[in-house]
């Protein structure tokens, strides 16, 4: 299976079109419609239902788009990485993130590493604990930020200065405002959102033998989205401190949990990993700050 026939796939999936992909790829139609069948034949499945004007993925079109997609990403990663194993001062560093206001400490210490490498290019995708872990352990990706601790035996990590506070975020004209800081009691009945990871973990260690008395509404991945729902009066999020824009005109409230629940951060790399030397350098400059 060649990269450029995986490349191929991947534009007729996108443009669900061989004419249009075609174009875009500078080859005949005749051309990409053979390279098309040879993978098919090659992996024993269809992978596309062709209609009139258009082209569908098949269920396995769906699995392998998704395969190639981080299979090209590699791929073009290894070729930046040995490009730029000369260029001490320039090159790309790949982040997957989790939210918390803790990222403006990368944010920092970013900034202050470009004023000494404005070649540095630097590429942030956002995730939680399974998604950006995925990333790292296929190479797409050079570092991650966890909001768990992280398995030692397959990483190495810094840890952030502060922890992440949990709290509710509410519409400021309910009831629960009046209060300083929410307990498990206050929040039996109500519908809530949190993220799958925070649920299962956070907030199932806060309650203790109360889990069962507490119904999730619904489930996010990005604290914004969810806070769209509780402006509509559909429920109460549970997230981090400093995520949600609960100024006086925003129309939301943050009030903390009690007891304290809060949740470390950590930036995490795989063990024996060779890096760029802009990513070495940029790592140093990690281990200095984040320690200080």
């Amino acid at each position: 299976m060649e990269l450029r026939t995986i490349r191929y796939f991947l534009a007729v999936a996108r443009e669900e079109n061989i004419t249009r992909a075609a174009e875009l790829l500078h080859v005949t139609q005749p051309t990409l419609s053979k390279q098309l069948k040879a993978l098919e034949d090659e992996l024993g499945k269809k992978l596309f239902m062709r209609h009139s004007f258009s082209i569908q993925l098949t269920e396995e079109g769906i699995l392998l788009r998704k395969r190639a997609e981080d299979l090209i990403k590699m791929a073009d990663k290894i070729t930046t990485e040995f490009l730029a194993l000369d260029d001490i001062l320039g090159g790309d560093v790949y982040f997957g993130l989790a939210e918390s206001y803790q990222i403006r400490c990368l944010a920092a210490t970013i900034r202050r590493f470009k004023e000494s490498y404005p070649d540095l290019h630097y590429h942030i995708t956002s995730g939680d604990t399974e998604q950006v872990t995925e990333k790292l352990d296929k190479g797409i990706i050079d570092f991650a930020v966890l909001a768990q601790e992280p398995n030692t035996a397959k990483y190495h990590y810094l840890t952030f200065p502060h922890a992440d506070l949990w709290g509710v975020v509410m519409p400021k004209d309910c009831l629960l405002v009046e209060k300083d800081s929410i307990c498990v009691d206050d929040l039996f009945g109500l519908p809530l959102f949190c993220s799958e990871q925070g649920w299962s973990n956070d907030i199932s260690k806060w309650c203790g033998n109360n889990m069962d008395k507490l119904h999730l509404e619904g489930s996010f991945r990005l604290s914004y989205n969810g806070s769209l729902f509780v402006k509509e009066g559909l429920g109460y999020l549970l997230t981090f401190e400093h995520l949600i824009d609960t100024s006086p005109d925003s129309g939301l409230t943050f009030r903390p949990l009690t007891p304290k629940l809060e949740t470390k951060m950590y930036l995490i790399w795989k063990k024996y990993q060779v890096f760029t030397p802009i990513a070495e350098r940029l790592l140093e400059m990690l281990k200095a700050e984040l320690s200080e």
